[in-house]
Formats: structure tokens, sequence, C-alpha cells
């Protein structure tokens, strides 16, 4: 965003009006952009000024609400007006090609830390035909959304930067595809560290400069440091002040005046520093990494003869039949056909006990099988595995930027630019103005130099976040991005479902009873009949115990579903209603008697539903869910945590408050349709930050309102992983409890990495000015503050 727009300048919400085109104007051609960095009346005037350079170029027609340009022109080419707008960074992309927009994902192995993604950034920025970057340190992936004709342009600038980039896909990165660390060549750094030392050695025997330091020296710096001049150069001529231009400027100036051993020492340690830096960068690809290798590469499929062979798992069709083994891992999702057997689940859903597998459950890739031998019928492909969508949204959730990242990206853009300015003025404005020793004040500036690339600051970030995403999701929790991993500490009150979520959402029928002088056997199967058709547990308790006692449900026509209070449908010609007290008072057929036979039943927790027909209420069901033990104890780790419960649900209010009292929940709704929800949830949010947990459908409203979305039970449904700001992949509620906890380790991280990193800036900026702080020192404080707070940050995989 531009400088205006980040201000809150307010223009960028009023259509600035643009000059009526004149009659010439109106027979050119035109061509429109949309233009997403083009915020308000600063950038309208900036780009007016640049195309009211180009010959050609006619009338222009400005839309800030929309941040779309109209050009009238009279060329052959829209090349020069593309440029242009490329030479004040605007991203311009044309409307009519907008729609035929790719994405290509490229890999950069030389892409290790945000010095690169700043180059790669500021260079792209200048292309035209390039609408959005996003970037994954950790995979050391680039993903670029572009015009056909813009590629070739990309891949261009990017060899320009010195960077190799190989295209892994056209759309997006395959999930569990993933590419081996780049080896490390060791002798030129070694070759550069025995070189520095004998310079350091000579100089100090010698008692100063020779010309056998001198040599060593340049060996040093040759063979350790000639990648580095390269860097530099290249940032340096797409002016950009990165840790590689700073560095060759201080050890070029070091050179300049007369330390030599110091700029060889200074260039060595910067090249091993960098090369431990990625190696500890590495871990955390590894946290991802490992998830990828949790599902084997083969499976055991069966043949159209019905023999059996190995295949490569990400050639096996949708539909075929694959065994798994004792003990072995399973490759695949897919639906048991035949065996039993228990399943560790962990890997995918975090549960800590093996899960019962028989005839109709599913399986999931990444799981690993018991004792049992299973064979399953395959639902999806390995790309599209419940395993592959946790990776892919994990990855995915890498290249979003939370709140502390996007600060410290903004502070960092100031941060080097000033220290840089600080830097010449120390150079020049004592020797100048005071009459100081050049040398002695030059030399002051250049260890700025070496303090004044943020880079400790900038990758402490990235890495906590990557650490607590894998951290949750090793343990069945998936994190839809940074932000909702930051803002779970702040949580005050989480909202809950009651059916599947506090419940185990299996109800059984407890009570029936025939009302007024209808024929009991007839009213349980036309309430049979009703129930069937509807896939509300408790619908589905009625029609479980009917078929149980041998009642075949009978043919409904005109069914329909009635949110909140039940359903409806035509039984024989005749219209009938199973629901809930609301929906009987809405149909005017309530009774004292009634009333407090309902009363009665609710007051012990149970859920009641009445079969209504056209001459009054028929007969009432009760029906009862049971507790789920986990939900107790998750409510009383959330009240640990401080944070506040409430239930909302469709039941009645004595059912919510009776689960209620049995969980320990603060506050219990009931009668509540999915807008009440929404209602609600929009009150408790202006108490604090609230979450609403449920199944990631039936409460959408609610949980789309609410400050993080907890869907339950993900694993295997699409809907959920894809819609959910935080998927609970198992019916748990201990999850929660876990993700605040995690939530506030990735904080108190966050916070002692920018503390750690700016604390040593701010010793050695102190440390210079009093002319304590030599070269070798500064860089080796810099790039060991990049190391502790990479490690310091890997700590949340190991909680």
């Amino acid at each position: 965003m531009s400088e205006c727009g980040s201000k809150g300048c307010g223009c960028a919400a009023v259509a600035m009006p643009s000059p009526k085109p004149s009659a010439v104007d109106a027979a050119l051609p035109q061509v429109r952009y949309r233009i997403e960095n083009m915020d308000c009346p600063t950038e309208e005037a900036l780009i007016r000024d640049k195309l009211g350079k180009v010959p050609g170029v006619g009338s222009l027609e400005f839309n800030l609400v929309q941040r779309t340009l109209g050009v009238s022109y009279q060329l052959a080419s829209l090349r020069p007006i593309e440029e242009a707008l490329s030479a004040i960074g605007m991203r311009a992309v044309r409307m009519d090609e907008e729609a035929a927009q790719q994405s290509t994902v490229l890999s950069i192995q030389q892409m290790d830390c945000p010095t690169e993604e700043a180059l790669i950034r500021g260079k792209l920025a200048g292309v035209p035909g390039v609408a959005n970057l996003e970037f994954n340190l950790v995979q050391r992936s680039l993903q670029v959304g572009h015009t056909p004709d813009a590629f070739p342009h990309v891949l261009a600038a990017l060899k320009s930067l010195g960077f190799d980039a190989e295209v892994l896909t056209a759309s997006a990165p395959l999930a569990g595809e993933a590419q081996a660390p780049a080896r490390t060549n060791w002798w030129p750094l070694v070759v550069s560290g025995v070189a520095a030392m004998l310079a350091e050695v000579v100089y100090w025997l010698n008692g100063g400069n020779h010309w056998a330091v001198v040599a060593l020296a340049l060996v040093a710096i040759l063979t350790g440091g000639l990648t580095t001049y390269k860097k530099g150069w290249i940032a340096l001529r797409n002016r950009n002040l990165n840790m590689n231009a700073l560095m060759s400027i201080a050890v070029t100036g070091a050179m300049l005046i007369g330390h030599w051993p110091e700029a060889a020492m200074v260039m060595v340690l910067f090249a091993l520093a960098e090369v431990i830096e990625a190696k500890s960068l590495d871990r955390a690809r590894n946290a991802i990494r490992g998830l990828m290798d949790l599902a084997p590469d083969t499976a055991l499929v069966q043949q159209a003869d019905g023999s059996w062979a190995e295949m490569n798992a990400k050639t096996v069709p949708v539909c075929s039949r694959v065994r798994v083994k004792p003990g072995e891992r399973i490759a695949l999702d897919g639906k048991v056909v035949e065996g039993r057997s228990t399943v560790n689940q962990a890997p995918i859903t975090g549960e800590s006990l093996p899960v019962d597998k028989a005839e109709g459950d599913p399986v999931f890739a990444g799981t690993i099988n018991g004792e049992g031998s299973l064979e399953f019928r395959v639902t999806a492909a390995a790309s599209a595995s419940t395993l592959a969508r946790i990776i892919h949204a994990v990855e995915a959730a890498q290249g979003s930027r939370a709140p502390t990242q996007r600060f410290v990206d903004q502070f960092a853009r100031l941060y080097t630019p000033i220290v840089f300015a600080v830097a010449l003025v120390i150079a020049f404005l004592p020797p100048l103005v005071f009459g100081q020793p050049w040398l002695d004040w030059i030399y002051k500036a250049l260890v700025l130099l070496v303090i004044a690339c943020p880079c400790a600051l900038v990758i402490s970030t990235p890495v906590t976040i990557v650490s607590g995403l894998a951290a949750t999701a090793r343990r069945g929790i998936l994190i839809k991005g940074g932000v909702y991993l930051e803002e779970g500490r702040n949580l005050k009150w989480l909202a809950l479902d009651k059916t599947g979520t506090i419940t185990h959402g299996k109800p059984a029928q407890t009570d029936f009873a025939a009302w007024g002088n209808t024929d009991p056997d007839a009213s349980r199967l036309l309430a049979a009949s009703l129930a069937a058709r509807s896939d509300h547990p408790v619908s589905l308790a009625v029609a479980r115990a009917a078929v149980n006692d041998g009642l075949a449900p009978r043919d409904v026509a005109d069914f329909a579903a009635l949110p909140g209070r039940g359903v409806r449908g035509s039984i024989d010609g005749q219209t009938y209603h199973l629901g809930n007290h609301r929906l009987v008072e809405e149909l005017g057929m309530c009774s004292p008697t009634l009333e407090s036979r309902v009363s009665a039943l609710e007051s012990e927790g149970k859920t009641v539903v009445m079969l209504i027909g056209q001459d009054g209420v028929r007969a009432l069901f009760a029906v009862a869910d049971t507790v789920k033990d986990s939900s107790r104890q998750a409510i009383a780790e959330l009240h640990s945590l401080g944070i506040k419960a409430i239930m909302l649900t469709g039941d009645n209010p004595h059912t919510a408050t009776a689960i209620a009292s049995q969980v320990g929940i603060d506050r219990s709704r009931g009668n509540l349709l999915p807008e009440d929800k929404l209602r609600e949830v929009e009150q408790l949010s202006a108490d604090g930050k609230t979450g609403m947990v449920g199944d990631g459908i039936n409460d959408a409203p609610a949980l789309a309102r609410a400050d993080i979305g907890f869907a339950m039970g993900a694993a295997g449904t699409d809907t959920a992983i894809e819609t959910a700001d935080v998927a609970l992949m198992d019916d748990d509620l201990r999850k929660l409890p876990t993700f605040v906890r995690l939530s506030r380790a990735t904080a108190s991280i966050l916070k002692q990495n920018i503390a750690l990193a700016l604390g040593i800036k701010a010793v050695f900026l102190i440390l210079t000015f009093t002319g304590q702080a030599t070269m070798w020192m500064a860089v080796f404080a810099d790039m060991g503050a990049s190391l502790l707070v990479v490690g310091n940050g890997l700590r949340l995989l190991r909680r």
C-alpha cells in the first residue's frame, strides 16, 4: 500500500473525476488497467504526470474506488504505457487479460531469507503484467500471478538477480512435493577462513600491514566473499540496501582504509554465519517435509485380473482397491471394504489412542494400520487426500503475513535506510565540521553499515510462525494463517454448538407418549417416516428407534426442512409436521397441559419433538444426548486460561441449561436459529475476541462472523478444511486449550525475538559511538542474533 493509503487519508473511498475526453480522444481505442497499489490522488497525480509525457497517450480516466485506469491511445503497442507505469512502481494488469491471469509457482533454491525476498519483490514490481507475489521462504517457493506474455520477463528479471528459478506447476504447488536442501560447498569457506587467520597472525607478528597480509586478506575475501560481492552488486544496481550490499560496502571500505585483516575476517564470519543460518532454517523446512513423508510412496493395488501389484501412490486412480498389511502406513484416503483393524490416526487427527476400523469406516493417508489387514476403496487421489490438503493449507498459511510480521517488515524498510543515512553523517560530518580524523570516523561508519541490516529481526517472525503452524498441525489442529495463530492468545469468549461439539452427537430416543386419542403405533410410524428423511441427530434417533422395533418408514411427498424448527411432509395425502416446541407454537397447537409435559421432560435435559397433524399434536418423543468426557476437561482448561464459554443451540433452553451445567459452561442460549447464533456472536465480540466452534456448515454465519471460526471433526471434510480459520481434525474439544497455549507461546517467542534482535542492535549502536565496537564483532553479533532468533523460534516444534 502507498504511504497515503497506509495513513488512512480517506481518499481511497472517493472516485476522483477525470477530465471529459475530447472528440478526438473519444475516437481513439482505449485500454483499461487494474492497478492494485493506486489508492488516492497522490498516485493519480504521479500516473498522470508520467503518462502525460508518453507520445501517443490521449485522455486518462481514473476510478480510485475500483482502482482502475482507462487510457486512450494512438500507439502501435501498449508497451510504452505499461513500461511507464512500471517505472513508477504501479502494478498494472490489463482488465481484458485479467480473466486470463495465470499463477505459476517457482522453486528458487537460493532464496533463503528476507534479504532475497525484498530484492525479488522490488525487481518484479517493475515487470509489466505481474499482478501479485506470494513468497514461502521455508519452502523456497514463489507464486507469481501474471499475464501469459509476462512470464518470460519474470524469468529474465530473476535471472538478472542471479536466481535460477524452476517451474513447479502452473497453478498451485502439489502438496507433498518438496526439494531436498542444497549441499554446501565447504572448501572455499575453509580456504577463506585459514587465509583470514593467517592474515591476522602475520599482521600481529609484523606489527602492522605487510604485503603478505594484503595477499592473504585478498585470498580470504575472494574465496569466501565473491558470492557476497556478486549479490551486493546486484542489490546496489537495483537500488536495494540489503545485507549483501551493506557488507560489500563495509568490506571494501575497510580495505580502502587499510584494515585488511579485519576486512578478511568480517567476510569469513559473514559467509560462515550465512551457511549456519541456512542450515538452521532447514530445520523449519524439515518440519513441513516431515508431514510430507508421512504417506508412503507406493500402495498395494488390485489389478484388473484380480492380482495385486505395487504402484506409485500418485498414480493410483480413485475407486481402486488397496490392501494395507498390519503395521504399514496407509498411502491414500479411502473407505474400508473388507477387514477389521485399529488405526493410529495421530498424524492426521492428533488422537492419542488407535481407532477401530471396520467395513464402511474412512481411513486417511499417513495413518498407521494396527494388527489387522484392511482393504479399502480409494476415495481421493494422492494430491487431494486429507494429508495433502493439510500440507497445502499449512504452506498457504506460511505465505500470509501475520500482524507482527507485517509490523516487522514495515519497520525494517525504514530502519535500514535511516541507519545508512546516519552512517554517512558519521563518516563525513565530524571530519568536515569538527576536524576529527577521517579514518577513525569512516571506520565507525563502516561498523554502522554492518549493524544496519535487520536480517535477524525480519527472519525471526516467519520462522516462529512456521514452527507454530507445524507444531499445531502435528497435534491435529490446522490453522489457516499466522494471523489466527497470533489472535488465539487474545480470545475472551468461545461460543460452542451443542450437538456433536459438546455432546457425542448421537442421541437416543428415551421417551415416547401418544397424545390425545391417537393410535401409538400409527403415530410412531408417521414420525419415523418424516424423521428418516432428515439428517438432524434428533430425527435420526427417532427413526432409528422405530426401525429397531420393526417399523418400516413410509414414502413422504413434498418433504421440506424447517431450519431451527423441524420438518414437514405429506403422507397419504395428509400433511404432518415433526418439530420442536417453537414449531408447535407457530402452528398454534400448544396447550397448558402439553406445555407442562414438555417442560417436565426438558428439565431432565432431554430434547422433545412432537408429531403434529391437522388435528393437533399426536405424539411426543424425548431424545437425550450424552456429554463427552473430553468436553468437561476442555471447558475446565479454558477457564484456567481465562476464557469463558457459552453454548448456542437450537435445542430448548431447559436442555441447554442441563447440558451446560454438566460441562461447566458459563452461559447457555437455547431455541436459536442460525441468525440468532450470529447475533449472539456479534454481541460477544463487543466484549473482546470471540471464537465460534461448530461443524463448519450449519453454523456458517456465526463461524464467519467470529474473530476465529473453529470447525470440528474436519478430517476428510473438504468444506471444513477449506472454509474454517482453524480446523480441529477430530471431535476432541481439548484441542481448543492446546491451540490457545500454543498461540500464547508463539506470541511470547515473537516478543522475545524482536527484543533480542533490537537489543543487540541497540547495544552495538552505543558501542560504535563510544569507539569500542569493531567490524568483526558487529558482523559476529548480527549473524549471531539471526541464529539465536531462529533457534528460539524452532523451540515451538519441541513443545
